[in-house]
């Protein structure tokens, strides 16, 4: 049986303090806010795949959750609003499996995180980011070039989520603000961050 996982670096630096989720109620009933408190998340294992367009079925696995009579699989954006998608099966030692599809409201400009609740909508694992991508199979993303010291041009964008650029990407220094448009890879070689191959790009400071 694994022990707790802590949430990766990329997932922690959005989560410096904690998170304020808007979760999913039933029909009729009013919208609740949950707190979690950043030691209260353990981290999802498995997404598969985590690229992909709206419509996109992805396989959600972890091991690493305390047992809960009943279990909720849902998804969202940082900061915004988390909709409960599927319930999931969990096992004698805590695994727990549910098989989600990407909303059609997704949108390649914004990447997604799975998270799962306990019975009653409480949050207590959330994901690595899933990257929605457009019908071309390319991430939009905004943000500020940074200098990460990691030996590649970094961007964070408004989540705070890492990303290394590789391609033609000029004179930018950091502090620039742009618009990055590429297709992504997960698990880049630049420790920390999933990797931006950029084919359109434009300052928007």
């Amino acid at each position: 049986m694994s022990s707790r996982s802590p949430l990766p670096a990329r997932s922690t630096l959005f989560l410096a303090a904690a998170l304020t989720l808007l979760t999913a109620t039933p029909p009729g009933a009013a919208a609740q806010r949950k707190f979690a408190t950043v030691d209260s998340l353990r981290h999802i294992q498995s997404v598969e795949p985590r690229t992909g367009p709206p419509g996109t079925v992805v396989k959600v696995y972890t091991e690493n959750l305390p047992l809960q009579a009943r279990i909720h699989v849902g998804v969202g954006a940082m900061r915004a609003g988390f909709e409960a998608l599927a319930e999931g099966t969990q096992e004698m030692w805590g695994e727990v499996s549910a098989t989600v599809r990407i909303p059609d409201y997704a949108t390649w400009e914004r990447p997604l995180v799975f998270i799962v609740f306990n019975g009653i909508f409480t949050p207590i694992g959330i994901s690595d980011p899933f990257h929605v991508t457009n019908g071309e199979g390319l991430v939009q993303r905004r943000g500020r070039i940074t200098d990460e010291g990691l030996g590649c041009v970094t961007l964070r964008d408004g989540d705070q989520y890492m990303y290394a650029l590789t391609g033609e990407l000029g004179d930018l220094t950091p502090g620039d603000e742009v618009v990055v448009e590429g297709t992504v890879t997960v698990d880049g070689p630049c420790e920390g961050a999933d990797q931006i191959a950029v084919v359109n790009l434009r300052r928007s400071g």
